[in-house]
């Protein structure tokens, strides 16, 4: 009778034991017991880096707000910018045509923020130092000079780097795409542009020493609870993000939130350049979409023809003086 009862209680709670044992299981872990961040993320956005001036004092847009500013932001982008007769023309081309062409995105975040800086508190990016500024003012110089050969132009024309790859990430006008890759020890983060990856190790190993600098920086990264953190340091003197330096101190965040959104925020620390640190906060959604190569160079005239097109500039000038 014993067995009998044990046997009828054991059948009731058998039922019980796979939900039990799947609330006890954490959600999205890899094979080896990692957080699961894999995938490909979307990471645009119609929210702007920093909060415009006209909306100080206001972080959140109510529902009708954010309506109306997408409808406006989608109608203004999608706006039709041929001039003339519409036939190709020097203008056609630089105004880029449309929409079409672009991948800024429809929508702001769920939250409806004004900003996607959400530290300070004003949503705006800090002040440059006195140092911040005269670098910013010395490469903005170096811009408007004629290019003598390709190391003169940025290094997104030269297709070393992209212009939201990173790091950080941010998003911009397209190919705002990631892709992680997780392995016992190691995060690969595929950027879309430029077809980019950084691998960054969790074994705890140290940075490169100071001297060794990379265009992407030194990413190392660990385990806080569910969180990638990723910290990047050694970057170069050759690139910049929002008047940074290469002491940029980096300090990024992936935080799976739901089956579709990892939350990735990062924090630039950078006392050379910033008067305070800042930290971002943008919602990346999964997509079920491949990442296609980012072909840059092929079929790419532009470096040509920009030194073709100094050269001419060198050559006229030659001739005015001789005159």
């Amino acid at each position: 009778m014993n067995r009998v009862a044990g046997l009828v209680v054991l059948l009731w709670l058998l039922p019980a034991w796979p939900a039990t044992a799947q609330q006890e299981t954490p959600a999205f872990r890899t094979a080896w017991g990692d957080p699961d961040l894999m995938g490909v993320w979307d990471f645009r956005s119609l929210t702007p880096l920093q909060r415009p001036r006209e909306l100080a004092g206001k972080s959140v847009l109510t529902v009708e707000e954010a309506a109306a500013y997408e409808r406006e932001r989608v109608a203004l982008l999608d706006k039709d910018r041929r001039t003339g007769d519409g036939l190709s023309s020097a203008g056609d081309v630089a105004n880029a045509y449309n929409e079409f062409w672009w991948d800024y995105g429809k929508e702001l975040t769920d939250d409806r923020r004004t900003s996607l800086v959400v530290d300070p508190p004003d949503g705006r990016i800090p002040d440059l130092t006195s140092t911040g500024q005269a670098r910013r003012a010395s490469r903005r110089e170096m811009r408007r000079r004629d290019a003598w050969s390709p190391v003169d132009r940025g290094v997104a024309e030269r297709c070393i780097l992209g212009f939201n790859a990173g790091p950080p990430m941010n998003p911009s006008a397209y190919n705002n795409n990631v892709q992680i890759f997780q392995a016992p020890g190691y995060v690969v983060l595929l950027n879309e542009m430029v077809h980019d990856s950084r691998i960054v190790s969790l074994d705890g190993r140290g940075h490169l020493p100071g001297k060794m600098r990379q265009w992407r920086g030194d990413s190392r990264g660990r385990w806080d609870g569910d969180t990638l953190v990723v910290e990047s340091t050694n970057f170069t003197e050759k690139t910049s993000f929002s008047g940074s330096g290469q002491a940029m101190r980096l300090v990024e965040r992936f935080t799976r939130i739901d089956d579709g959104t990892v939350l990735y925020e990062y924090t630039v620390d950078d006392p050379d350049s910033f008067v305070s640190p800042w930290t971002v906060a943008i919602p990346m959604k999964h997509s079920d979409q491949p990442l296609f190569e980012y072909a840059c160079h092929e079929g790419n005239y532009g470096m040509t023809n920009l030194m073709e097109s100094a050269r001419a500039v060198d050559a006229q000038r030659a001739v005015s003086g001789a005159q």
